[in-house]
């Protein structure tokens, strides 16, 4: 058969194929123009990134800068600031990641049905709180003066330490504070992910003499292996695109030499201070940056343990 035909012939089985299931594509199509018109047109202003952009000239108009604004950014004194405090508080997130992998471990050993439920909604409220009142308890129960920990320090005849003006602490506080209020919602992928092992797995370890450790470490965990994987391939992928709105209200001057983020720079920089093509340049930087690592994390996942996003 001739290279031509074949081509033909592919071609009319992937028109076959549509036909045959035009319905799923017509459930596909709000998904795609969504994301066309939010995620993908949007793009067109990453050119402020290289041009000297004036909102009277606009986009189109504005003259070409090129790399000036990244020079500019590279050789700030903002640089090695940014870059180090959004590292440290990313990589310190990361840490935390088996958090609800263990906790998702544990809620799949309860066997009491009702104690089970309880402590899996109990786990999962703190994740409805906004980040403004979860800031504003911090801040509260904090307080050195009128707070919880101000409170128990007098009891014993101490002065409390200032925990939210200390640039020491941020990056604990931020770190473990999100492990609190997310840690039940983040483990409910492995609690479904650990719903889906069949019983007659658990059935077969038990008459072979298994313990529950050996359970856990022989069905469980590579039950959700790939599931973690994945989850950590993304999360890696995002190190440097550490939450703005927390680090935002967590700050203050006395924090601020650990507290100075790339997003809370770039917002600074660039709503505040008006310099949107600089704001662009770092922002454009942040989210190359990112690509990267995914595409590495990626590529490593997939060469040692066979799973990977693409």
């Amino acid at each position: 058969m001739k290279a031509g035909q074949s081509q033909t012939l592919s071609r009319g089985r992937r028109i076959g194929q549509i036909r045959r299931n035009w319905g799923l594509y017509v459930l596909l199509l709000p998904a795609v123009v969504l994301s066309l018109l939010f995620a993908y047109k949007p793009m067109y202003g990453v050119l402020i990134a290289f041009k000297d952009y004036s909102p009277a000239l606009g986009i189109g108009g504005s003259p070409w800068a090129g790399f000036k604004y990244f020079e500019k950014f590279f050789h700030s004194y903002q640089f090695s600031a940014t870059i180090k405090n959004t590292l440290i508080i990313s990589l310190y997130s990361l840490v935390t990641f088996p958090i609800p992998i263990l906790l998702a471990l544990m809620v799949n050993q309860m066997r009491a049905n009702r104690f089970k439920r309880f402590f899996q909604t109990v786990s999962y409220m703190p994740h409805f709180i906004s980040t403004v009142v979860m800031v504003g308890l911090m801040l509260i129960l904090l307080s050195p003066s009128t707070g919880l920990l101000g409170s128990v320090y007098r009891l014993f005849g101490a002065e409390a330490p200032d925990l939210m003006g200390s640039s020491g602490w941020f990056s604990s506080l931020y770190v473990w504070s999100d492990v609190w209020q997310h840690v039940g919602w983040d483990s409910i992928i492995y609690i479904a992910a650990l719903s889906a092992v069949d019983p007659s797995l658990y059935e077969a370890a038990t008459v072979d003499g298994a313990s529950r450790w050996h359970k856990i470490r022989y069905i469980d965990i590579p039950m959700l292996m790939p599931t973690a994987i994945t989850l950590l391939i993304l999360r890696v992928g995002g190190l440097l695109g550490v939450g703005f709105e927390k680090v935002y209200l967590m700050q203050n001057d006395l924090n601020i030499t650990s507290s100075e983020i790339l997003s809370t720079y770039v917002y600074k920089i660039g709503l505040l201070s008006s310099q949107y093509s600089f704001s662009s340049a770092i922002n454009l930087f942040n989210t190359v940056i990112n690509f990267i690592l995914l595409i590495m994390v990626n590529q490593i996942s997939k060469k040692f343990s066979e799973n990977s996003l693409w």
